[in-house]
This record gives C-alpha cells, sequence and structure tokens, in this order.
C-alpha cells in the first residue's frame, strides 16, 4: 500500500465514529499506530485533557518501557504540553537546543535515544482536547508535509471524538475516555499474559488482541480484561450458541 493511500484510509477510520459499537481506546490506539507507520518518527502518543483540565495519556501503541517513563514527564512539561495549552503546534525540533522549561522531559527523551520532539493539538475551533506528540531518533527534524499531515489527522480525530460525544451514545464515549485514561495498565498486562501464552512478541500479542475485538465487536478494554482474567482471549457471543433446530 502506497504512503498516499494509507494516508486516505487512515482518514477514513478517523472519520468512522458513527456507529453503535464505537470504541474510544482502539480509536486512540489506531492514530498512534498510522501515525508509527505513516510518518518519519519512532513513536507517537496522545496526551488527553478529559476528563478535566489536566493532559492525561491514554495507551499508546505497543508502549516501549523508555516512552512510558518518558509520557509520564510528557503531562507536565515538553511540546505536548505547550501544544495543548497554545492550540499551536510546537516544532523547535532538536532537543539538544530544546527550552529550559522542558528540562526533565528533554533530558529523559535524549536517554532514551531520541533527538527530536514534537507535537501538534488536537483542536477544533476554540476546543482543545489534548495533543500528539511525535518523537524522532535520527538526526534531522520530522519533514514539514508529515508535520501538516499530522496537524490534519489530530484535527479529524478531534472532530471524529466531539461528534462520538454529541451522538446518542454520549454516556458511554464520556465513560470510554474515562477508563481509557486508566486502561495502560491493564493493556500492557494483558499483552504479557497473551504473549506468555502463546509464545508470541508483545507487539503481536497486542495487534492479535486488536484484531480479536474488532471481529467480534468487543472493546479493547473488555478483551485486555478478558485475558488478564482468564489467560486468553474471550469467545464470541456466537461460538456458546447451539444451531438452530430445523
Amino acid at each position: 500500500m502506497s504512503r498516499e493511500e494509507k494516508i486516505a484510509r487512515t482518514f477514513v477510520e478517523l472519520a468512522d465514529t458513527f456507529v453503535a459499537d464505537f470504541d474510544v481506546i482502539d480509536f486512540l490506539e489506531q492514530l498512534t499506530c498510522r501515525c508509527r507507520d505513516i510518518f518519519a518518527v519512532d513513536d507517537a502518543a496522545v496526551l488527553l485533557a478529559y476528563p478535566g483540565p489536566h493532559l492525561h495519556s491514554p495507551a499508546p501503541c505497543d508502549p516501549s518501557p523508555a516512552l512510558t517513563k518518558l509520557l509520564e514527564l510528557a503531562l507536565r512539561e515538553g511540546p505536548a504540553l505547550d501544544a495543548y495549552r497554545t492550540a499551536a503546534a510546537v516544532t523547535p525540533g532538536e532537543l539538544a537546543r530544546a527550552p529550559a522549561a522542558w528540562h526533565g522531559f528533554t533530558a529523559q527523551a535524549r536517554r532514551a535515544g531520541y533527538s527530536y520532539a514534537c507535537a501538534v493539538p488536537l483542536r477544533l475551533r476554540r476546543q482543545t482536547l489534548g495533543a500528539l506528540l511525535l518523537l524522532r531518533t535520527a538526526d534531522s527534524p520530522l519533514p514539514a508535509d508529515d508535520l501538516i499531515t499530522a496537524q490534519a489527522f489530530a484535527d479529524a480525530a478531534t472532530i471524529g471524538l466531539l461528534h462520538a460525544r454529541t451522538l446518542k451514545h454520549t454516556d458511554t464515549v464520556n465513560e470510554q475516555l474515562h477508563t481509557a485514561l486508566h486502561s495502560r495498565i491493564l493493556i500492557e498486562q494483558a499483552k504479557g499474559f497473551l504473549a506468555a501464552h502463546h509464545n508470541i512478541s508483545l507487539g503481536d500479542a497486542f495487534g492479535t488482541m486488536r484484531h480479536h475485538a474488532r471481529s467480534h465487536h468487543f472493546l479493547l478494554h473488555d478483551v485486555a480484561q478478558h485475558v488478564v482474567a482468564t489467560g486468553d482471549l474471550p469467545r464470541s457471543p456466537a461460538a456458546g450458541r447451539r444451531p438452530a433446530e430445523g
């Protein structure tokens, strides 16, 4: 699949929130995974300011321990927080020349091997929901075209989230957004359980859970919860039914 096809497909995915079984956790995971696949970045993460005014970090796409630790600092300082507060892209780029106010974030990012960091806000007019953080280990900044497309992805994701919240299942989406902010540990545990049970990598375990959730119309959080409780994926509701008698 070409880069242009991937970008077009991503916009369609970010618009697909008008469904009864909309899963906000999977939606945010998809955004970060697509960014890492399409853009010249090594890692991406969404930081949300919901509920409340402070940033929180839902689970990024298959996070490394170094990235997980960095995100804890990104909630308090760095480009993502600045992008959220200003509702504008923050692109100082090279961490060696980052603002002094980012001291803790910059030090941890460089220890983790990142050399460039930027962020774009999740915004719609006067409303900002959070920021999309992009990290790069190469010796050059993120290409300008990638940054423009990343902002477009972030804008599309914001519209999708706001639309989902205004539909008839507003309460469900609000609950899922709250759950997303507290589900990272659960998903990480489930990945470990599944990887050990099937002797696969953590990345493959995460992909298996997402595929299973989508194929059987489960929420990703519910799949992870079942894996932690039982050590394996939940069965499809139809799998336990007896065939209808003729």
